[in-house]
């Protein structure tokens, strides 16, 4: 792509971001500042839209960008503008002086209403990651065959689980397991007591290591399972979008996506494995598949480690310098809150 292709793509992209509207050849003669004929951008434009950069609605004659060209604005002509943190301003204090450190699920609810009133779109974040480390085990009978297991974490949090056992077990058996992993597992991740469980089992009786494995995989089922893993905000916002605000069949697919959660979670993970603000164009993520929308995400930390992700969806056609802003600035919030001193 030469120089004056770059330029019209770029205005183009930046037109119809701003208007919403299909770029004719005379508005982008105007706005890209080249002096060139309407025969040649024309041209030029022919020969965008055969690389599949620009579309020609068949409602006009002007261009509209695809997902493919919305990506290579993205990735080559995107230059950041410093946000208006004026305009910012009262809604961070505000929701700053909110975001305490003793009440995560807070800063989380408040973080994903953040991102949506900030960008007029949907706010979405991932709970943090729970470490699985635990500070204490306990088992308790129930009656036969069926014993609960209490883990406590450091910071205090309780899990219970009830598990059944192949056979009854005696109370002295039940204080026998919880003392040996107490004594020799505490303060180690579940994954960890897993490991060195499978390599110390040939020295266990076999109905102590048949315990103290059941135990653990209750300990990892009640993490997995604790707490709210996705928080969403602001999905009506979608209906003012005037992208697809009329199309109704892509719109409830939309919402059973923020309902099941299950699919944005994929992504949110795939999403925290990388370091800064990630861009997801068009149905490239595989988990929002609508070439309207795009997710700008990324992970946020809590003592350096990272533990979750948040992001803004929309349109194909939003503000991308704007959303990239807002989501790194939201991201480092949320793990100032959350790394602050407890």
């Amino acid at each position: 792509m030469d120089d004056r292709a770059h330029t019209l793509l770029k205005t183009l992209v930046e037109r119809y971001i701003a208007d919403g509207q299909p770029v004719g050849s005379r508005t982008l003669s105007k706005a890209s500042g080249l002096e060139l004929s309407p025969a040649t951008i024309r041209n030029v434009m022919a020969d965008l839209e055969e690389m599949g950069l620009i579309a020609s609605p068949h409602t006009s004659a002007g261009r509209v960008p695809t997902a493919r060209g919305y990506r290579l604005f993205v990735d080559t002509m995107l230059t950041a503008r410093p946000l208006d943190l004026a305009s910012m301003a009262h809604d961070m204090a505000g929701v700053r002086d909110q975001l305490l450190p003793d009440q995560p699920q807070r800063v989380i609810a408040q973080a994903a209403h953040l991102l949506s009133s900030l960008s007029h779109f949907v706010g979405v974040i991932t709970s943090p990651q729970r470490a699985g480390v635990f500070h204490h085990i306990e088992f308790l009978r129930l009656g036969e065959k069926r014993v609960l297991v209490i883990l406590v974490s450091p910071d205090g949090d309780v899990q219970n689980r009830v598990i059944f056992t192949a056979r009854d077990h005696s109370t002295a058996e039940l204080q026998e397991a919880t003392n040996h992993l107490n004594a020799h597992y505490a303060g180690l991740s579940i994954e960890a007591v897993r490991e060195r469980l499978k390599a110390e089992i040939d020295v266990l009786r076999v109905e102590i290591a048949a315990l103290m494995q059941a135990a653990v995989q209750a300990g990892s089922d009640a993490l997995a399972d604790s707490g709210e893993q996705v928080v969403v905000s602001g999905e009506r916002n979608l209906l003012d979008v005037q992208d697809f605000g009329n199309d109704l069949g892509s719109l409830r697919k939309l919402f059973n996506v923020f309902e099941q959660k299950t699919e944005l979670m994929r992504l949110l993970d795939v999403s925290s494995r990388a370091e800064g603000v990630r861009i997801y164009i068009g149905g490239e993520s595989r988990v929002v598949p609508f070439e309207e929308l795009s997710v700008v995400t990324a992970p946020y930390e809590v003592d350096g480690r990272i533990v979750g992700t948040l992001g803004v969806i929309g349109p194909t056609r939003m503000a991308y310098d704007r959303m990239i802003q807002i989501v790194d600035i939201t991201s480092r919030m949320v793990s100032n809150a959350l790394s602050a001193p407890r």
